[in-house]
């Protein structure tokens, strides 16, 4: 009995002490410009000891051959790594990781002279993390952002590198941030409550204004106000099979192949565009948006055959006539446009036109249809932190050269990231959304998907899912996992026959939670008539039914993100 007693007495112990846990919030602030002085480290430093370099030189190390000198200029305080011979030469400081914890990671950084790409890494268990990356310049303070998990837990040590050896590193206002896995969860639920979702307070009153209790109500979501869909090829239009189950499902489409070039012009001047044309009838027929993909593909595998004959005119000819066909043509359709396809990866139009070709497309295609956005997409900008083609310092870059069109107006720039990814590094995904979103400019995950074996692919597939969805910059989700018979590109969401897959499974949990398949939610006006629930933001039909009276009545209304008034329920007031 004792015993039992012990054991009742430490599980309410543990229980009080869950209900009483405070989780840290997320800091999803970034800055994406070069200041004088840098901001003071995010979390108080997290983890790291003396992050702003108060304290000189304490728990601060060289690492590799640098020289470490401490400075204090203007009552600014920073470690500087010099007489580096070798990438990693740098400043170091050792910490501990514990597998399981999401780490979110930031510091400032300057280097003595022009700009070089400095990136952060973790030493752990013979392995090297690379947590993110940033251009550093001379003068001015830049901020990298990034994050990583472990596999083991351990010790490590954090470094910089960068391979402008001639460059001197500066650090300073640095943090390490822990966070477990029921904290990062709540950081999505807490975001998707503000951003996806509103109160909503439904009055009910007579034909004299009086409240009506007790009067039943049958709220249904009619569509997601959060795009979010699925890539397809032109088989859908064969199979109906393959159509009620895309309809039931999704609100936003890419088409894979047969808006591109290469199928719309396989003959020089000879355009289809017949089989786009219906794929877009179609869609449009079931309120689903496309997105338009693309203008021009920048790597030189894809591309047209006849392209490579032509002489520097006729080549730029061409590209004049592609972009004024296409862009015209479908003008005011569609929900943005990938303009120059991976134009940070590959350079076929720059190599072929000029050093501007990419700057010159988007321009003209704002002057041929100067409403839409107009998207950079590329991969690897959330997937991978080594790859430094695609980093977010290199995103940002572009977006800067592409800001100063004003062809018909200033251009709308769109943040397009493709997502193809293996393992997911989800605190790197995150830290790289907070560095684009502090542009302002609209974020969409274009292509998600997800290559890795099958007995995690549909948990890898889930989690970047919900890390899109819940990051107040993203705008939409496009999943690259269309069926084809000949194959999908890395998953499919579905078998021949249109049954669900494992990840298929995950795109429907998923729908359930955020009011897909026309969620209904029932309940009755209490004595003052108001009836007040959450709901996420779409289109909603409203039934009211009142037994005693024989009153019935039917409504709709809409729920759109508005952050400035999210602190209050929307009202709606209907008469039975």
């Amino acid at each position: 009995m004792k015993r039992l007693l012990l054991q009742l007495l430490a599980l309410w112990s543990f229980s009080l002490s869950r209900c009483n846990t405070t989780f840290v919030p997320y800091d999803y602030s970034a800055t994406v410009e070069c200041l004088d002085k840098p901001l003071k480290p995010q979390y108080n430093g997290g983890i790291i000891v003396n992050p702003d370099l108060r304290d000189g030189p304490q728990a601060w190390l060289p690492f590799g051959n640098a020289k470490i000198e401490f400075k204090d200029i203007g009552h600014d305080k920073f470690v500087v790594a010099r007489e580096r011979k070798q990438p990693h030469d740098s400043v170091s400081q050792k910490v501990h990781l514990e597998k399981g914890r999401l780490y979110t990671f930031s510091a400032w950084l300057q280097v003595n002279n022009g700009k070089a790409p400095v990136s952060a890494v973790f030493k752990t268990n013979g392995e090297y993390k690379h947590a993110g990356s940033v251009i550093a310049e001379s003068k001015c303070w830049s901020m990298l952002k990034g994050g990583l998990t472990v596999d083991e837990s351990g010790p490590g040590e954090l470094y910089f590198e960068s391979n402008d050896t001639r460059v001197e590193i500066w650090v300073d206002s640095v943090s390490l941030q822990p966070f477990t896995q029921e904290e990062w969860n709540s950081h999505q639920d807490h975001s998707i409550h503000k951003e996806r979702k509103r109160t909503v307070r439904i009055r009910v009153v007579n034909s004299k204004g009086e409240p009506v209790q007790k009067a039943s109500l049958s709220i249904e979501q009619r569509k997601l106000g959060f795009p979010f869909g699925c890539e397809v090829e032109k088989n859908i239009l064969e199979s109906h099979a393959y159509q009620n189950w895309f309809t039931k499902r999704f609100t936003v489409t890419t088409f894979a192949n047969e808006m591109k070039w290469y199928s719309t012009e396989v003959v020089r001047g000879k355009e289809d565009y017949s089989i786009a044309d219906k794929m877009l009838r179609f869609f449009k027929k079931h309120g689903v948006a496309v997105r338009g993909h693309n203008i021009v593909w920048n790597d030189p595998k894809y591309q047209t055959k006849w392209l490579n004959a032509l002489s520097s005119r006729e080549f730029y000819n061409a590209v004049k006539r592609r972009v004024s066909s296409v862009a015209s043509r479908y003008k005011g359709q569609l929900e943005g446009w990938d303009v120059v396809n991976e134009n940070l990866h590959f350079s076929y139009f720059e190599k072929k036109m000029s050093p501007k070709a990419s700057y010159n497309i988007f321009k003209m295609a704002q002057a041929f249809d100067p409403t839409s956005t107009k998207f950079i997409n590329e991969y690897n900008t959330l997937e991978e932190p080594r790859d430094s083609d695609s980093s977010p310092a290199k995103y940002l870059k572009k977006l800067r050269e592409l800001k100063s069109i004003v062809v018909r107006g200033n251009i709308s720039l769109g943040i397009g990231l493709e997502s193809h990814f293996k393992t997911p590094n989800i605190p790197f995904m995150r830290s790289a959304l907070d560095i684009l979103g502090a542009t302002g400019l609209p974020i969409w995950l274009t292509e998600v998907d997800v290559e890795a074996p099958k007995n995690v692919q549909a948990k890898y597939f889930e989690q970047v899912l919900r890390e899109g969805h819940a990051h107040p910059r993203v705008k939409g989700i496009v999943t690259w996992a269309g069926y084809s018979p000949t194959g999908c590109y890395r998953m499919c969401l579905t078998d021949g026959n249109f049954k669900n897959l494992p990840t298929g499974d995950v795109v429907d949990k998923l729908l359930h939670e955020w009011g897909g398949f026309r969620r209904q939610t029932k309940g009755f006006t209490d004595a003052d008539g108001f009836f007040e629930a959450s709901f996420f933001n779409g289109d909603y039909d409203l039934k009211i039914d009142h037994p005693l009276t024989n009153f019935k009545a039917s409504h709709s209304f809409k729920l759109v993100s508005d952050v400035s008034s999210n602190t209050q329920p929307s009202s709606f007031a209907f008469r039975l």
